[in-house]
């Protein structure tokens, strides 16, 4: 496969080919996530599909990433629920708005490439609170009921939701128990096409097969189970700010919120980036322009009063595989979106509801990935430590209390490994050498360690100081060894340190090789 040779090169007609056969593909996994986000975090089902079609139709010309798909995720899901549930939706567009201005700001400082620094650990732990969160709240709607306000009070009352779904009802209008059975369907579906699906049909996304057989069993058998509501015209779901929305620019917690949800968004759009790279050899994402681009993608959000976006690793992938070459299959699949709910709204009225609930149900398990603690173990336990700290933090408070907790872990956990220093004293039995082995970084947080060391030598002793293994050492603890050396010398003993390699170290010179002049073989004492 040959690309252009640049991401922003003007697409040549074979590639367009190509990328049209791609769209058909992603217009196909994004609708039913569209429609499934927004109903999870509160909203009608066309604020997520207008957000698809601004993540195409204009994110999509200006990303930095050209084949990356953007629109509503499930990792914002529970950020906007609580941001509805507590502002209302009106305050929700404002916030939205002031996001996207801070995602632009930060692509002109050029700080792009900093928010890929994030611990690994954190990001599986945010991913797997957002998980579970999403999991328990789409369990209430694959059951045709109201999910609760918080998130442990859905995760409390799973236990009573699965007794409403094993009981059969005798309300005409809506039935708890048919609909747990869609939604089981739903994800069975999901599961045996992605293990078995034909070769011949494997283009066919999962999700929307989940989606189409439920689709279909619920209009044959005409079961109790509530729908997709959708207009006709979808401009209903545009709301223009109000001069009184306006006042909200004031609050400073208003733009305490906007921060946190352009950082949260901006992680997960640059992190999805590095991943599409991964996954193809063409042109590689330019950060800050992807950036630039969600942040105008989000002020235009929050300026018609829809859901926030971030690019999504999903839409991208399904991009990728089905062969999309630049961005104008991104662009494709946001005109697809708009066509398919200007022309065919009655077709997304027919889809059950607690099917939708049954897809980000799945795609809640599938972000929890308990895999990743097994990738996390060979890096210490303190890195599990970290994920699972972030998740439950997430789950008992917010997401943006969750990812600072973890990302102050995570700079704790670095400061205690790269601050730390450690010290053995090791004897020499034939030669009565004592040698004290000296590793890590020794800074001024280590003189209590390093004093104590110093403090067990013997008077008279013949004291040799490796440092072979010291990575680094600050101007306090060359100090406390200067006096120490005098101290010992005038009890009688002798130390033998090189100073030439400290004076190095503590000027980040590190020596190619270590001094020759400490003796071998020695044993512990």
């Amino acid at each position: 496969m040959t690309w252009p040779n640049s991401s922003f090169a003007r697409p040549r007609l074979a590639d367009l080919k190509h990328d049209l056969l791609a769209s058909v593909v992603v217009v196909l996994v994004a609708l039913p996530l569209c429609m499934g986000i927004a109903v999870a975090s509160g909203v009608p089902p066309g604020e997520g599909i207008v957000t698809g079609i601004i993540g195409g139709l204009v994110v999509g010309l200006l990303a930095g990433c050209p084949l990356q798909v953007s629109g509503p995720a499930a990792g914002l899901t529970v950020v906007v629920w609580e941001l509805v549930q507590v502002h209302g939706r009106d305050h929700l567009g404002i916030i939205i708005l002031l996001a996207g201005v801070i995602q632009i700001l930060a692509a002109w400082l050029k700080v792009g490439h900093w928010f890929r620094a994030v611990s690994p650990a954190v990001i599986h732990g945010m991913l797997a609170g957002i998980g579970l969160l999403l999991l328990a709240s789409q369990f209430h709607i694959m059951i045709d009921e109201v999910p609760q306000s918080a998130g442990l009070a859905n995760l409390s009352t799973i236990p009573s939701a699965i007794s409403k779904s094993l009981l059969t009802s005798n309300d005409a209008n809506t039935s708890h128990h048919e609909a747990a059975w869609i939604g089981l369907l739903t994800i069975t579906t999901i599961v045996l096409w992605t293990k078995f699906a034909p070769t011949s049909l494997g283009l066919i996304p999962a999700m929307l097969m989940g989606v189409t057989v439920a689709t279909a069993v619920v209009a044959l058998y005409d079961l109790p189970v509530s729908h997709v509501s959708v207009r006709d015209n979808l401009l209903w779901v545009i709301t223009l700010p109000q001069a009184d929305d306006l006042a909200h620019l004031l609050d400073t917690s208003t733009w305490a919120k906007a921060l946190g949800l352009a950082f949260i968004a901006s992680v997960e759009t640059l992190l999805s980036a590095t991943a599409v790279d991964q996954l193809h050899s063409g042109p590689r994402t330019r950060y800050n322009r992807e950036l630039f681009a969600h942040g105008i993608g989000n002020s235009l959000c929050g300026l018609v009063g829809v859901l926030p976006m971030t690019g999504v690793i999903v839409r991208s992938a399904a991009n990728v595989q089905a062969g999309g070459r630049t961005r104008m299959a991104t662009v494709f699949h946001g005109l697809w979106l708009l066509l398919f709910v200007s022309l065919l709204p009655f077709v997304l009225r027919l889809i059950p509801t607690a099917s939708l609930g049954a897809v980000l149900v799945y795609t809640g398990y599938k972000l929890m990935n308990l895999q990743a603690i097994k990738e996390l173990r060979p890096h210490g336990l303190s890195e599990i430590a970290i994920y699972l700290a972030t998740m439950a933090a997430i789950v008992t408070t917010n997401l943006l209390i969750g990812v600072l907790l973890g990302l102050g872990l995570a700079v704790g956990n670095l400061l205690y490994r790269t601050q730390s220093l450690q010290t053995a004293y090791l004897h020499d039995p034939q030669t009565r050498h004592l040698t004290l082995n000296l590793s890590g970084v020794a800074t001024f947080l280590s003189l209590p360690r390093l004093a104590e060391a110093l403090e067990r030598t013997p008077p008279m002793a013949e004291v040799y100081v490796r440092v072979d293994t010291l990575w680094h050492i600050d101007h306090a603890c060359l100090k406390l060894l200067e006096s120490w050396e005098k101290l010992h010398a005038g009890t009688g003993g002798r130390a033998v340190i090189p100073w030439e390699r400290l004076r190095n170290l503590a000027d980040c010179q590190v020596a190619a090789t270590a001094p020759r002049d400490e003796p071998s073989g020695r044993t512990t004492t």
